[in-house]
């Protein structure tokens, strides 16, 4: 959404590949305003002329530009290629491809120039853009809508989230805008968009809001509003606003096959930004609640065999030893239903509600297990750091633990009847499994049902998990699973994998 181009003096090749490059990141924002020497202006939403939409968009427009402005940056590349060389980028490849007939041995650009767009939140100039934009920049200009070119320091990015604080001293107070709920936009909502698309300086465009909560697989915390308003490369960073002047979103992706907008944009929703944002400003970071869960979506065949109504909930496919499900009771199979009083009906929601609630605090969860509505208590831990994670994914190769590829589930009593088993039939029913695993290489499919593994029979998930290791443990390479299919029991030779 912002772009990138080579340093050079040849003005038709850097018009050329402004219109073409991706960019680079950086920044945040701030939600508290720290005290500033002289008298803080209002808000700029506060100077919006009232009228009809009929009269179109310039009252505003001219109130919130004040505002937005341009960011620029800079990153040093490397002369001999490697994941920081243009040359690497695939939108470089084919402009070369495309303007010259081939990409050129040994040109490696050692300086990137980027531009995006940014908002300021704060009169002391704390200033919202992407982490994409400024995240790995080396510097930052901020262009005010003035003209002024002020030089900008990063206060906190966040790479998940793709939001980053970026911080200017203009030495006297600045318009800033202020949030909006985005919690309230509706699909059909009317919108502006203002940025500086293809490096072309303050732009407005208008739409309405297409759709809300979306997901679209950029991240663990997606929440993004669909924008109908055209967003180009150059927008990323800049604010979407509602028709009273509040940021009701962070403009940031678009699905486009040629690169420019074909009415599709993603703008990070302003509730999800602002507590970003605040963690930013407060600690240059963002600290995050952690379960310890792994979670799939539920679909119409899962919820039937878990006796569901309906497929909403998130299905635990997998609970980390030590972690605070586990200590909560949390098992896989369990369905969480409801987290903290919130209602949980897709999987991207428990992953933010558990991401935005504090290390520490004891929540209630509603459970859905065998058939019946169960609540636990969990005090949420803190997500691991970059180096925690490092130093557990070392672990878990160093413990090689075998897996089938299974996700499992209990033998609830409905599931019993729709499978046609015995009421006092025992066994834990298979959920999912996964693409290419050594079960879905032997045919193992979703409703068949594990008995016993190794002449051991089983009831929990668990004691499938046990079996796995204890073959393990004693050198063997594969398992023997009795699996009753279509009223008819079978033995499977599975072979063990690694995880």
């Amino acid at each position: 959404m912002g772009y990138l181009r080579k340093n050079t003096s040849k003005q038709r090749l850097t018009r050329l590949q402004a219109a073409l490059f991706g960019s680079v990141v950086l920044g945040g924002v701030g939600l508290a305003m720290p005290a500033c020497s002289e008298i803080q202006p209002p808000p700029v939403s506060t100077t919006i002329a009232s009228g009809t939409v009929e009269d179109g968009y310039a009252d505003l427009a001219a109130a919130v530009m004040p505002a937005v402005v341009n960011v620029r940056v800079e990153r040093r590349g490397t002369a001999e290629g490697g994941p920081d060389s243009p040359m690497d980028d695939p939108e470089m490849r084919r402009f070369f491809e495309r303007f010259f007939g081939q990409v050129p041995e040994g040109v490696r650009p050692r300086r990137m120039v980027g531009e995006g767009s940014g908002f300021i939140v704060s009169p002391d100039g704390l200033i919202v853009t992407n982490y994409h934009v400024a995240g790995e920049a080396d510097k930052i200009v901020v262009t005010l809508s003035s003209g002024e070119e002020l030089k900008a320091t990063l206060r906190g990015a966040d790479q998940k989230s793709d939001l980053a604080l970026i911080e200017i001293k203009a030495g006297k107070p600045l318009p800033y805008v202020t949030w909006g709920d985005s919690g309230k936009v509706r699909p059909g909502d009317r919108v502006i968009a203002i940025g500086n698309p293809f490096g072309l300086g303050g732009t407005v465009t208008s739409g309405i809001v297409s759709a809300t909560g979306r997901e679209i697989g950029s991240g663990p915390y997606d929440d993004f509003l669909q924008l109908d308003a055209p967003i180009n490369r150059g927008n990323s960073g800049g604010p979407a606003f509602n028709l009273r002047g509040e940021v009701i979103g962070v403009n940031t992706a678009i699905f486009s096959p040629s690169g420019g907008s074909v009415g599709i944009g993603f703008a990070i929703s302003s509730n999800q930004a602002r507590q970003v944002v605040d963690e930013l400003m407060r600690h240059g970071t963002v600290e995050r609640g952690f379960l310890g869960v792994g979670i799939q979506s539920i679909d119409a065949d899962l919820a039937r065999v878990l006796a569901l109504d309906g497929t909403k909930g998130a299905l635990v496919s997998e609970v980390e030893v030590g972690g605070p499900a586990e200590k909560a009771g949390i098992e896989p199979g369990d369905v969480i239903l409801e987290f903290d009083g919130r209602t949980v009906e897709k999987v991207g929601q428990l992953s933010r509600y558990a991401a935005a609630t504090p290390a520490g605090k004891t929540v209630e969860a509603v459970l859905w297990r065998d058939g019946t509505r169960k609540i636990v208590r969990i005090e949420v831990g803190r997500m691991p750091g970059k180096e925690e994670v490092a130093s557990a994914d070392r672990d878990r190769q160093a413990d090689n633990r075998p897996k089938l590829g299974l996700s499992l589930a209990r033998l609830t009593p409905d599931a019993r009847a729709r499978l046609g088993l015995k009421d006092e039939a025992n066994g834990v029913v298979v959920a999912q499994v996964e693409p290419d695993s050594p079960a879905d290489r032997k045919g193992i499919r979703p409703g068949d049902v594990i008995l016993g593994i190794d002449g051991k029979p089983v009831e929990e998930p668990r004691q499938v998990v046990d079996g796995l290791q204890r073959a393990q443990a004693e050198g063997d390479r594969v398992v023997l699973l009795l699996i009753m299919r279509n009223g008819e029991q079978i033995f499977e030779a599975v072979p063990l994998a690694s995880s």
